[in-house]
C-alpha cells in the first residue's frame, strides 16, 4: 500500500536533517528513497538497542552523580532498618530469671529470661521483683489468662485483695507512670518492631480503653461536669511473651527483656484450646457501644485457655 505511487510520491530533498554523530550512520536520508516513511523507520533491531545504550551512559557519564536503581535504594534502607531494630531487639540481658510452667497440673519445663537491665532498669528491676518475690508478691501459682496467635499473655497480680494488701505490707508500689516514661523512651529511641519474636514485655497502657464517660453532677445545688472512668488501666505487673512479631504490641507493652532457653515450653502453652471470640456478634457491639459490664466480662473471656496454665516457681538465677 505504501509503495504504491499513486498514493505516495517520493520527494526530492530530504525531509529530516542529518545528525553528526560519532555512531555509525544510521539513518540514511537520501533523495532516491521512496518514502518519508521509510527513511525514519530504517533501524535494525541490533542498531537500536546500541544507540538506546549509548545514550543512556552519555546521559549518565555527563552529570556528576551516579544513579542508584530504586530496587537498591529501597534494599539498602530496609538494611538500615533492620540494622536498627536489631540493635534494639538484641541487647545484652543483665539479669536472668526462670519461670517453671505447668498444664492442668502436669509440668511442660522452664522459661530462662534475660532482662534488659541497662536500657529499661526500671521495668528490669519491676519484674525481677515479681519474679524473685523481694515485692511481698510474685507471679507463683498465678495464670496465663491469654493465648493469641502472634503471643501468650500472663495476668499478672491483681490490684486488690490479697496481692495488694501484701505489697502494701512491704511497702512496695507499682509506679505505672515511671513504666510508661520509659515505654515512650523506648518508642523513640529504637524504630522498628519492638515486640518481636521472643521478646517479653510489660503491658503498661490499654490502647482499647475507650475515653472517659462526661456527665453532669450536681454538687451543692451546681451542675457539675465530671469524668466517668470506663474499665481499668493495667497495674504494671501483666506481662506477656511473643512467639512472633507482634508490631501491634508496640503500642502497649514495655519490652524488658527476651527469651533465652525454653521457646519449646512457650509453643506448648500457645497450642493450648481458648475461648473463642465472639466479637462479630451484633448484641455484643451494641453492649459494648452502650457500655454493659456483661459485655466486659465476655470479652475478659475471649481467647482463656480452657486448660490451667500455671507458673508453678519463677525466681531469679
Amino acid at each position: 500500500m505504501w509503495s504504491n505511487p499513486k498514493f505516495i510520491q517520493p520527494l526530492s530533498t530530504p525531509v529530516f536533517t542529518p545528525i553528526q554523530s560519532p555512531l555509525p550512520q544510521i539513518l540514511s536520508l537520501t533523495a532516491s528513497s521512496a518514502s518519508p516513511l521509510k527513511q525514519c523507520t530504517k533501524l535494525s533491531r541490533r542498531d537500536f538497542s546500541i544507540f538506546t545504550s549509548s545514550s543512556l551512559l552519555l546521559l549518565v557519564g555527563s552529570g556528576s552523580h551516579t544513579l542508584e536503581p530504586l530496587h537498591m535504594s529501597n534494599a539498602r534502607a530496609e538494611k538500615v532498618g533492620t540494622e536498627e531494630n536489631s540493635s534494639c531487639a538484641n541487647q545484652t540481658p543483665t539479669k536472668e530469671a526462670f519461670l517453671d510452667v505447668a498444664i492442668n497440673g502436669e509440668p511442660v519445663g522452664r522459661i530462662i529470661i534475660g532482662l534488659y537491665g541497662d536500657t529499661v532498669p526500671f521495668g528490669a528491676k519491676i519484674f525481677s521483683e515479681l519474679v524473685s518475690g523481694a515485692a511481698g508478691v510474685s507471679y507463683r501459682r498465678k495464670e496465663f489468662v491469654k493465648i493469641m496467635p502472634n503471643y501468650v499473655q500472663h495476668g499478672g497480680l491483681r490490684s486488690y485483695g490479697v496481692d495488694a494488701e501484701l505489697a502494701r505490707k512491704t511497702g512496695s508500689n507499682v509506679a505505672v507512670d515511671t513504666l510508661v516514661n520509659e515505654w515512650e523512651k523506648q518508642n523513640d529511641n529504637c524504630s522498628g518492631t519492638k515486640n518481636v519474636a521472643t521478646s517479653v514485655g510489660i503491658i503498661v497502657r490499654d490502647p482499647s480503653k475507650p475515653p472517659p464517660k462526661i456527665k453532669l453532677v450536681a454538687r451543692k445545688g451546681k451542675l457539675e461536669i465530671d469524668e466517668e472512668e470506663v474499665g481499668m488501666d493495667p497495674n504494671g505487673t501483666e506481662f506477656l511473651i511473643a512467639t512472633k512479631d507482634s508490631p501491634e504490641l508496640d503500642a502497649s507493652t514495655l519490652v524488658v527483656g527476651r527469651v533465652l532457653e525454653g521457646m519449646d515450653v512457650v509453643k506448648r502453652i500457645s497450642e493450648v484450646k481458648t475461648v473463642q471470640e465472639n466479637t462479630g456478634s451484633p448484641y455484643f457491639r451494641v453492649a459494648k457501644l452502650i457500655g454493659d459490664k456483661r459485655a466486659v466480662v465476655a470479652e475478659r473471656g475471649f481467647n482463656r485457655p480452657y486448660l490451667k496454665v500455671v507458673i508453678t516457681n519463677c525466681g531469679l538465677i
